[in-house]
């Protein structure tokens, strides 16, 4: 009696060497995506950066600006925020890539399974990015020019202020991938959605201490990251209820045929 695993699809076992050369080539692919749409946006890099500090400029007071301290940092930081805005659009490629170097190896339910995490969690990503630019922005700095104290211009520099917004995409384009982490845990087996339903206190308690640290100082900002992710933690288990169904153990499939005889 062999009890041996079987063998995920995609043909013979490659050796080590043709591994090595594919993942040079999905590489070289995926830093070739983003070299071209980098190639594409650097002549409107001025432009995006006047875009990114729109939530800024709106709200500063007649006669403030913005300010470079730095030498080179009028080249430089378009040029950055190019090169982020590039890996940001070119990310599908870049994942693309990276989809068609380890789907070979995995099992056809870890395809199905794998393949709609991935498109989800970029998505979440982009709609994270998206709620901080058009909702929490604007909101923060009206806040932080609301405090400033008399006699005191805001004038921030450009590439303080680029770091600043990279960071706030980050922190919730991160915490919006919180139903993709609620559905990937059920899919291992790790928790199961009941469970997760009698850990809500505690998790909307994590959610508002993770939303107090990364959400900047202002309540509104720190609610309007909190809300989302307590909401998009109940999405995540609806979604685990409908369509996932935990695996029948050895035990349960002896009852049921014995139920049955």
């Amino acid at each position: 009696m062999s009890d041996a695993a079987p063998e995920p699809e995609g043909g013979e076992e490659q050796t080590f060497l043709s591994h090595l050369v594919e993942l040079r080539e999905r590489l070289l692919k995926a830093i070739a995506a983003v070299l071209l749409v980098l190639i594409v946006l650097l002549p409107f890099a001025n432009r995006l950066y006047h875009l990114i500090a729109q939530p800024l400029i709106e709200h500063l007071p007649e006669g403030s600006h913005m300010v470079a301290i730095e030498v080179a940092s009028p080249f430089m930081t378009p040029v950055k925020l190019a090169f982020y805005v590039a890996l940001f659009l070119a990310m599908p490629a870049v994942l693309y890539q990276l989809w068609r170097f380890v789907a070979p190896g995995l099992y056809r339910h870890e395809r199905r399974l794998a393949l709609p995490l991935l498109v989800s969690g970029v998505l979440m990503f982009y709609v994270g990015c998206a709620v901080a630019y058009f909702l929490v922005l604007p909101k923060v700095f009206l806040f932080l020019l609301g405090i400033t104290p008399e006699g005191v211009a805001m004038m921030t520099d450009i590439s303080r202020y680029l770091d600043f917004v990279l960071t706030m995409f980050l922190a919730f384009g991160l915490c919006f991938e919180l139903p993709v982490v609620v559905v990937l845990l059920v899919a291992m087996g790790w928790v199961t959605p009941a469970q997760l339903i009698r850990q809500r206190p505690y998790v909307i308690l994590g959610v508002f201490v993770i939303a107090a640290i990364f959400a900047p100082p202002d309540v509104l900002s720190m609610v309007m990251l909190a809300v989302p992710m307590c909401v998009l933690y109940e999405a995540g288990i609806l979604v685990a209820r409908v369509f996932l169904r935990p695996p029948r153990t050895d035990a349960e499939g002896r009852r049921d045929a014995s139920s049955r005889a």
